[in-house]
């Protein structure tokens, strides 16, 4: 008869097995799967960043990316080069253990340019790659912060003769870029202000229009068109329900035009002309929170411009002045000349 292994048994061969597996495995199946161990142990904590890119400063080559917060890394290899250091820092961090400093910092002679902003930035930060990589950053700010402690050093006559050479790159890197432009240069490099675009209007988008159509329920007020009618001298009929062409170019441009960037685009996909008609009101699909209130205002707006003007070119003047949109442009240029004085 056959005897059932006990659970010490079946443990011990599953121990057994366990190694067996291991030891035919390559050192380099391995690391392979030591690796992805670590970062998925890792990417349990650390801030994940969603672009990278390169920047290049000066014929120097500078891996940055961007994390979910927003805020700007340059990677910890790259700027240690940029900074001439070597790429790969002490210990693996760059962190001295005495006083918290980088050691590209750490110099006594550097000491009494280093202020409070540039002690808070210089722990490195830890991140995913936006392909799930570990790596180590510095805020990107801390890169000119950095140049201006050797040159302020410098132009003091503190540097010792072992860091003239880096005076002189910080002078390169500075000469490359202003200190608020770097955060432009790492968000063109990776592309994070079209990311950042397309974030704010995906915000408009979701704050002013509804994903289903909303029943249908009238918008513009009898007193609306009827001043439109006045402006061009047509005849207003009360209870008309059909009107120009006109007035849909006419409403586009002083009503839907002026709500937030992108929402008159997104109305007109979802609500498309179809031989010169939509099938729905473009009010339709805005939503009650935001949407519907800033459609009431803008109309009611612009009917007491209507209201106020004699005609329709004073009311688009009125409206230029008003919303300041196009009105620059059409300011008369105005050269006072004073009149001849005899001697």
């Amino acid at each position: 008869m056959e005897t059932r292994k006990t659970n010490e048994e079946k443990d011990s061969s599953k121990v057994k097995g366990g190694l067996a597996r291991a030891a035919s495995l390559s050192n380099e199946r391995k690391s392979d799967i030591a690796r992805k161990a670590a970062e998925t142990r890792w990417g349990q904590f650390l801030p994940k960043a969603i672009v990278d890119g390169q920047i290049i400063i000066a014929g120097r080559e500078i891996n940055c990316a961007v994390l979910e917060t927003g805020k700007r890394l340059l990677t910890q290899s790259t700027f240690l080069k940029a900074v001439g250091r070597s790429p790969s820092p002490r210990a693996g961090t760059g962190i001295t253990s005495f006083d918290n400093l980088p050691f590209f910092l750490a110099a006594d002679n550097l000491k009494p340019f280093i202020n409070d902003e540039i002690l808070a930035s210089t722990t490195p930060i830890a991140y995913l790659s936006p392909r799930g990589q570990r790596n180590l950053g510095y805020d990107a700010l801390l890169l000119p912060m950095v140049c201006e402690v050797y040159l302020k050093a410098r132009d003091e006559d503190k540097l010792h003769k072992s860091q003239q050479h880096l005076g002189k790159t910080c002078d390169i890197l500075m000469r490359g870029f202003a200190r608020v432009g770097i955060i432009a240069l790492v968000d063109e490099a990776t592309g994070y202000e079209d990311l950042k675009t397309k974030r704010e209007l995906n915000r408009i988008l979701e704050a002013y229009i509804v994903p289903e159509l909303r029943p249908y329920m009238p918008m513009f007020p009898p007193e609306f068109l009827k001043q439109i009618y006045r402006l061009h001298g047509w005849d207003y009929k009360d209870g008309k329900t059909t009107t120009p062409r006109y007035v849909g170019k006419f409403i586009n441009k002083y009503i839907y035009e002026q709500l937030p960037p992108g929402v008159l685009p997104e109305l007109q996909r979802k609500n498309p002309s179809e031989k010169g008609q939509r099938k729905h009101k473009h009010s339709q699909y805005l939503t009650e929170q935001t949407g519907i209130p800033s459609l009431d205002k803008q109309i009611s707006n612009v009917t007491m411009l209507m209201r106020i003007a004699r005609e329709k070119k004073e009311f688009a003047d009125l409206f230029d002045r008003a919303y300041a949109k196009y009105y620059q442009n059409r300011l008369p240029l105005v050269i006072d000349v004073l009149p001849e004085t005899k001697d």
